[in-house]
């Protein structure tokens, strides 16, 4: 495949570095694509004639049919997937199978075919993003009003709704979503026709097959072209962001079904048991999502550290820019197709998580936030005195709820009976009205705008 330069084989240990095959087979789909289109182009440009365009259409239709049905020959001899093709081709059709390259090369083949690639991925993950808010859109409609604990620091903060809490990853999701929308976009340009880094001296129309690829046009300079893999890592960066954000989720999960917890129960289908302990109900598949972080946020530092030194244009090192990418993202879309079954799984045990969301004295800030809208008193006097009161409350075992009316008078006279209207978790949830926040009716609106936004 050399030509004249090359009188002997590579050495084995230079042919065990060098091929590609084995992994960049999956590359198969968008390198017969991108033959195509280029095959087209050449034709109706006349740097082939339109009778070596239908022969070599015919081959690679065939070539098609034999990755189909899984036999085509893959051999190591002929390195990567590019190769492989050709010299099918040629064996397919003969000599007329070499017209195929001409105004192209292996540099701007695998350039397309990767970004051919990671764009599809784009398109995969941002329909299952989708799909998994649809999953927590389903689960938060009915438990609008179901009261939980909400947190900082892991400690109990204020009384929020389940529902509410779902809500907030159907938002950090669709960031996710935008962010592969947004990188989708940019890297829709293509490299065909840059070829090996300076452009083509035939009359190719590089407008024409990037429309054909379903790009929005070709990128504008052949050095760029071949060299860049941006692409690659804004959407593993996007990948790593989602992938924190599903961890997050799997770490909940994972707390709410401890026994200390008990917020929320698992079907079998998601659990799985123990070997020696038959008690045991371990919330694996929501383990392992958490753990599926580390190869995306690995495989873009990976792929930022082959890129950082590299002087244009294109250098061997970019061949380790595939398998970290695929393994990325088949470890992505596998966590968010688990993810998506869990939510649908899950049920909230409403009366633990009730009673919970009234523990930790969550509604003080309600306590504070009457002293200011009653009475008038300034937010750091009313911080102090709600203090007071639970240190007092503290002391005497009980919620604020339950402190006598006289005792909160101690603290500050001008307290009335009004006050204990406020001190429920349910009072403290209805309050929240401000837009976003966890009130039922501000929950379910928030759900009518992603149903909206989805559908």
């Amino acid at each position: 495949m050399w030509g004249g330069r090359f009188t002997s084989k590579p050495a084995e240990l230079m042919q065990a570095i060098n091929v590609s095959i084995g992994f960049d087979k999956r590359l198969a789909e968008q390198d017969l694509a991108g033959s195509k289109a280029h095959a087209a182009m050449l034709a109706k440009q006349g740097v082939i004639s339109a009778e070596d365009e239908v022969t070599i259409q015919g081959g690679l239709q065939a070539i098609s049919a034999e990755m189909a049905a899984g036999t085509f020959p893959f051999r190591d001899e002929f390195e990567d997937i590019h190769m492989n093709v050709e010299a099918r081709l040629r064996e397919l059709i003969g000599p007329v199978a070499g017209r195929l390259h001409t105004a192209r090369s292996r540099n701007d083949q695998v350039a397309l075919d990767f970004r051919l690639w990671v764009r599809e991925a784009c398109d995969r993950t941002l329909a299952q993003i989708q799909a998994l808010q649809g999953a927590l859109l389903a689960k938060a409609e009915p438990h609008a009003a179901t009261l939980m604990p909400g947190f900082t620091h892991l400690q109990p903060a204020q009384p929020v709704t389940f529902g509410h809490h779902l809500m907030a990853y159907v938002e950090m999701f669709g960031r996710d979503g935008s962010r592969f929308a947004d990188a989708r976009r940019r890297m829709n340009f293509s490299p065909l026709g840059a070829a090996a880094l300076a452009g083509s001296p035939f009359p190719i129309d590089r407008h024409a097959t990037a429309q054909a690829l379903g790009f929005d046009g070709p990128l504008a300079n052949s050095l760029d072209a071949v060299s860049t893999r941006d692409f690659a890592l804004e959407a593993l960066a996007a990948g790593s962001i989602c992938a924190i954000n599903l961890s997050r989720l799997a770490e909940e999960i994972v707390i709410w079904m401890t026994p200390q917890f008990g917020f929320i129960r698992l079907s079998d289908a998601f659990t799985t048991g123990s070997s020696i302990m038959p008690q045991k109900k371990n919330p694996d598949a929501a383990e392992l999502v958490r753990a599926k972080v580390g190869k995306l946020m690995g495989a873009f530092t990976q792929l930022a550290i082959v890129m950082k030194g590299l002087p244009l244009t294109y250098s061997k090192d970019m061949q380790e820019d595939k398998v970290g990418t695929f393994e990325a993202f088949d470890a992505l879309e596998l966590s968010l197709a688990a993810m998506a079954g869990m939510v649908a799984d899950l049920e909230p045990n409403a009366e633990r998580m009730a009673l919970a969301a009234g523990s930790g004295f969550s509604t003080a800030t309600d306590l504070a936030d009457w002293l200011v809208r009653e009475l008038g008193i300034p937010f750091r006097d009313a911080h102090h005195v709600t203090g007071a009161a639970v240190k007092m409350a503290e002391t005497r075992g009980c919620e604020l709820a339950d402190l006598p009316l006289a005792d909160l008078q101690s603290l500050e006279s001008r307290i009335t009976p009004a006050i204990f209207d406020v001190l429920t978790p349910a009072a403290s949830v209805a309050s929240r009205r401000s837009y976003g926040g966890t009130s039922p009716d501000q929950v379910r609106a928030q759900i009518a705008r992603w149903k909206d936004i989805l559908s």
